[in-house]
């Protein structure tokens, strides 16, 4: 599977309905998704991301995320793991099912990585 999609957010719920979401639109895609702390509070949590890296099944991971510190917690994974992980400033919700929809189709990662520019928070 070339591609996996990784949710992460500072609330369980979130992360967990924005992965059924894709879901629909992207059945064949690995999707894994954490949110919240292992105390299930609020916030984020290095391990529970890594452990979610470590369970997509996608070479590549398209990963969203929504505040400060997922997006700080999200970044040290990046740098202890041989996965590849593609990060994107954009939208949580509008940029996970834009890329999930176009991994579905097998779209190069030029077309889905000019979509997502397209859907950035910050140039």
């Amino acid at each position: 599977m070339k591609y996996g999609i990784l949710i992460v957010s500072h609330v369980p719920e979130i992360a967990q309905g924005v992965a059924q979401l894709v879901a629909q639109a992207a059945p064949d895609i690995s999707i894994t998704y954490t949110g919240g702390t292992e105390e299930g509070q609020l916030g984020s949590s290095f391990e529970l991301i890594q452990q979610a890296v470590q369970q997509n099944q996608g070479t590549e991971i398209l990963a969203f995320y929504d505040l400060g510190s997922s997006k700080m917690n999200l970044e040290m994974v990046q740098e202890t793991t041989t996965k590849v992980i593609h990060k994107f400033d954009v939208a949580l919700v509008e940029g996970a099912y834009t890329a999930g929809t176009l991994a579905q189709i097998d779209s190069s990662w030029t077309t889905i990585a000019q979509s997502l520019k397209k859907l950035q928070l910050r140039k």
